[in-house]
């Protein structure tokens, strides 16, 4: 349903004197394909490139972004003039922030919009427990759970093929942070494909059926779900198990360091300066390659 192939995202910007502008790259090489019926996840920490590659699939980055690679829709790419058509019908957002909900209009219209009846938005939310009277509700009349399912009630209610969730869990207690994803797999399991973006493996690892991890701009793996089990053994690469086992019920392992920006050296592995068996061959620009049913960035058999 979605393929990214060699996503790059730069920003255009003035430097301090005010008389120069330089180019800010931000994700640098990023790879991702989303099935029909499946939730793929993606983990990374703060500053990985996870809702920037959102934000380019939706269109809907600010105007001093460069895009390039291909971003490709039910196997045509996704141009400028086709992603007008298709934002908000057969692609829907569920963003990260609940306030996308415009403040000043009550839960019905915003569900609504022009394009639905009452009858249909009063259908849509008894599908997420949702009681009627939400509906005469503004956004700060409601709770942070509630707000997040009117956001997933309103991204559906199109029938969508593609609905991209960016972080929709974070404010929830986890029975509402279940809740909310499972109703992500049911939309998957009625045939939509689901990129679903968190920090948050292990509510992830409850619905998704393969996981990317993201690393300073990089897809550096690709795995699915039972391959995150055990001490992570089944992992590919170093910084993937090393996300694994800092979990608390995984050991709670710190790893030393910290990611570096997406812009740094392009010839050698971003994550060269905190792994353990990095290696010589490191120092180089590395594909992302197939293995053990997976995909890894990385040079060494992991």
């Amino acid at each position: 349903m979605l393929q990214v192939k060699n996503l790059s995202i730069a920003f255009n910007r003035y430097t301090s004197t005010l008389l120069a502008r330089e180019k800010l790259e931000v994700i640098s090489s990023l790879d991702l394909e989303v099935k029909a019926g499946e939730v793929h996840a993606i983990i990374g920490s703060s500053g990985s490139g996870k809702s920037l590659l959102a934000h380019a699939i939706l269109g809907i980055l600010p105007p001093n972004a460069e895009v390039h690679g291909d971003i490709i829709y039910n196997g045509e790419p996704l141009s400028a003039k086709r992603l007008n058509k298709l934002r908000g019908n057969e692609i829907a957002f569920i963003p990260q922030s609940v306030s996308f909900l415009d403040p000043s209009m009550k839960t019905l219209a915003q569900i609504a919009g022009v394009k639905y009846s009452e009858a249909d938005v009063r259908a849509i939310i008894k599908r997420y427990s949702l009681d009627e009277s939400v509906l005469e509700k503004y956004p700060h009349e409601l709770s942070g759970g509630m707000a997040r399912r009117v956001l997933v009630a309103a991204a559906v209610l199109g029938g969508a093929k593609l609905v991209i969730a960016d972080e929709p869990t974070p404010g929830l207690s986890e029975n509402l942070a279940r809740e909310a994803l499972g109703h992500l797999r049911e939309l998957a399991d009625s045939g939509c494909a689901v990129l679903l973006i968190t920090h948050d493996i292990a509510l992830a690892l409850n619905v998704a059926g393969r996981v990317s991890i993201f690393y300073a701009g990089l897809t550096v793996e690709t795995a699915p779900r039972p391959d995150f089990s055990g001490d992570g053994e089944k992992l590919r690469h170093p910084y993937s198990r090393a996300l694994w086992k800092a979990m608390p019920q995984n050991g709670f392992v710190p790893l030393a360091g910290v990611q570096p920006y997406a812009c740094g050296d392009k010839q050698i592995c971003p994550f060269y300066s905190r792994c353990a068996c990095a290696a010589p061959e490191c120092r180089a620009e590395i594909p992302l390659r197939p293995l053990r049913g997976g995909f890894v960035r990385c040079v060494r058999e992991a």
